[in-house]
């Protein structure tokens, strides 16, 4: 998972994140600990797992108690993606305890929030097993906090969508009804493209099956994403396209329904709740007496 931070450090700076986290939650100081330990103080504590699921940011937590010390300890007991259950000890770490307590929550709130979305992405790709399908994040991000969440998706077993609207063409239906139609839209986009002399694939919406048949006479593009289809749609439109471009379903698609939707033979399906409706998993970092 160090790949993940080294392939996104040209959009996300680690480091600037660690500071200014800390300037948000420390401030001055973190009076309390500074109050009741010395700076001389050693001490050790554990990640406790209190729920049942998939562990995320434990290279997270290793990056950042490393910047606030070098010399902070921290032994791995678990790595990223796996499996764990209630009990489960994630990672060990030793150093000055006032250093330990000051880091302790900013590293509880990214590794929580990192497993809750990661414990949902392995549910619902499970969910798909059997099927080509992927199931991939989108842009329903926390503000500054989406390298994370993406992070988080991977680790769960899914794929990210685009990072952001820099690196990839994604022509909805605002840019359709702007545009003036669908095939307007896309030689815009087109045109665009190539008169910058960007290098970036290109993927339309659909919102009917009149929509799929208009993309494939036009062409020019990389990806067909079936909005709100139903599965039976999505079936017709998978059978329409041939393969001839990937495929993906969105909207409104939950575990419920996301078996119907990989079994129509969809190549991706994009779920917002991801990032955007998912419960966090209750961990806690514990003093060892």
């Amino acid at each position: 998972m160090k790949s993940y931070i080294k392939q996104h450090q040209a959009n996300f700076n680690f480091k600037t994140f660690v500071k200014q986290a800390f300037a948000e939650d420390v401030g001055n100081g973190d009076y309390t600990t500074l109050a009741t330990l010395t700076k001389n103080q050693q001490g050790n504590m554990r990640l406790l797992v209190k729920e049942d699921g998939i562990l995320a940011g434990v290279e997270a937590a290793r990056f950042i108690f490393k910047k606030v010390n070098p010399k902070i300890k921290f032994t791995e007991k678990i790595k990223d993606g796996t499996l764990v259950k209630k009990g489960d000890v994630a990672f060990t770490i030793s150093g000055p305890t006032y250093q330990l307590l000051t880091a302790e929550r900013l590293v509880l709130n990214i590794m929580q929030r990192m497993s809750g979305i990661a414990t949902k992405t392995h549910q619902l790709q499970t969910l798909c097993k059997g099927t080509r399908t992927k199931v991939i994040d989108t842009r329903k991000t926390t503000p500054l906090f989406r390298f994370f969440e993406k992070w988080a998706v991977v680790i769960g077993g899914g794929a990210n969508h685009r990072y952001a609207l820099y690196d990839m063409i994604l022509i909805k239906d605002n840019h359709i009804d702007f545009a003036g139609g669908i095939t307007q839209a896309i030689d815009a986009a087109n045109l665009y493209l190539k008169k910058h002399k960007l290098k970036l694939a290109i993927e339309v919406e659909c919102r009917s099956i009149d929509d799929v048949k208009k993309v494939l006479a036009h062409g020019k593009v990389n990806r067909i994403l079936l909005d709100n289809f139903t599965p039976a749609l999505v079936k017709q439109a998978v059978s329409l396209i041939k393969g001839k471009y990937e495929t993906e379903a969105s909207g409104g698609i939950t575990e419920k329904t996301i078996r119907n939707y990989a079994l129509a033979g969809v190549d991706f399906i994009s779920v917002g709740a991801l990032t955007h409706h998912v419960k966090s998993l209750d961990l806690s970092l514990k003093a060892v007496k």
